[in-house]
């Protein structure tokens, strides 16, 4: 059985990408949970991960850190998991925007943690972000403009993209930040998958307040 090792589900954004990509091809793991920012958290996460962070994939002896690694791992382990679109140049697209999701976005990031116990509401931001809001926008209307067709995906299928988007449509709807139809209808969708709403549920029953994360 797959272990993975996850973050506070209400503020853990990289431990939600895995885990929603598991649940989202029906892999079977057991989730086991570390309370971050506590004083024992680093000692913790290090008896399991060498970066000392989390998420952390356990398949027995091997152990998998980084959430982009993890998800790959999946898809060689548990082939045909359904990660990436099959066409070549779409599959190039879905890898850049996971690479700049991966690496991106910081001004938002920094600002605008996630939240899943947050009353929706907007909160300030500043150019810096205005401009990550805009070109997650983009990306979205662009995807849905042209893969809507196919389902409710950015490319039709669920598929690696949308595990890692996840977290930010969870900022975008409890920040209530600007978007547009496409994208307020792709974010629906998301918000209504069940392994979303189990993970929300979760993250509303946890008792940890993080003064960080609060906006």
């Amino acid at each position: 059985m797959l272990k993975l090792l996850i973050g506070n589900r209400n503020y853990s954004s990289w431990s939600l990408r895995p885990w929603l990509f598991l649940r989202l091809n029906g892999i079977a793991f057991e989730t086991q949970r570390i309370a971050l920012y506590t004083p024992h958290s680093k000692a913790e996460i290090l008896q399991h991960s060498p970066s000392g962070k989390v998420p952390l994939l356990m398949d027995e002896s091997l152990h998998v850190w980084d959430s982009l690694a993890i998800c790959e791992y999946v898809m060689e382990r548990f082939s045909p998991v359904h990660g990436w679109p099959q066409a070549v140049a779409e599959r190039a697209e879905a890898r850049s925007l996971v690479a700049e999701m991966h690496s991106g976005f910081s001004a938002l990031r920094s600002q605008l943690s996630m939240n899943c116990r947050r009353t929706p509401a907007a909160a300030p931001f500043d150019a810096a972000a205005a401009a990550d809001i805009k070109r997650i926008d983009a990306i979205w209307t662009s995807c849905r403009q042209r893969f809507g067709t196919r389902g409710p995906g950015l490319f039709g299928d669920w598929s690696l993209v949308d595990a890692f988007y996840a977290p930010v449509v969870l900022r975008f709807d409890r920040y209530c930040l600007p978007c547009s139809e496409e994208s307020r209808a792709y974010m629906d969708a998301v918000l209504a998958l069940p392994a979303l709403q189990e993970w929300m549920e979760s993250a509303r029953a946890e008792t940890e307040v993080l003064p960080v994360f609060e906006v």
